[in-house]
């Protein structure tokens, strides 16, 4: 009776050989360190586009960049982004919005009016510094510098703080961007 399984619904008796097992698909989000430094190195490739872009073809050649930046790095189609950035200051120092996190990087919102662009500012190169990286499944966190240099060399260091989430098709998305300037005591 071992080799046998008696299908109650149809009253037919069956092989066992003549039943096929198919394995259930595994999807694993974990995320790796490689996979987090690759995002984070992709942001500052990015910034330098947007900068480009600006010095190429003008303030909407960078909002046609920075739209593409946002939609590929960000999780704001996805829930909440918490994005604070370096020179934000007073009610919209926090953006969890969309057209704030656009209005900071290009600047040119009039709901956004102290913005200027960070992204405009003609960045040339881009360095990042992990103090630490944790990982806990889908979910990764980072704190560190990021170094910025601009087209005349100078270079302006931010700390930054990331927060990543894999999306159901294993991209890494922003949910969290908290960057400020470095205390000093002067």
């Amino acid at each position: 009776m071992s080799t046998r399984i008696v299908s109650i619904i149809s009253g037919t008796v069956l092989s066992l050989a003549a039943l096929q097992v198919v394995a259930a698909p595994v999807v694993n989000n974990n995320i790796t360190e490689a996979e987090v430094k690759a995002a984070q190195q992709a942001w500052g490739q990015a910034l330098i586009a947007i900068s480009s872009a600006y010095k190429d073809g003008g303030r909407d050649q960078a909002e046609q960049k920075a739209r593409s930046v946002l939609d590929a790095a960000y999780g704001y189609g996805h829930g909440a982004v918490l994005f604070k950035p370096t020179l934000a200051s007073g009610e919209q120092t926090f953006r969890t919005s969309y057209e704030g996190a656009l209005a900071y990087f290009v600047g040119g919102n009039s709901a956004f009016p102290d913005d200027s662009g960070f992204a405009l500012k003609g960045w040339t190169g881009y360095q990042f510094n992990n103090a630490a990286v944790y990982i806990n499944g889908d979910l990764a966190l980072t704190m560190g510098h990021v170094m910025l240099t601009d087209a005349s060399g100078a270079i302006t260091t931010v700390d930054k703080t990331w927060g990543f989430k894999k999306d159901e098709q294993g991209a890494l998305r922003i949910v969290l961007h908290h960057s400020s300037l470095p205390f000093s005591a002067n």
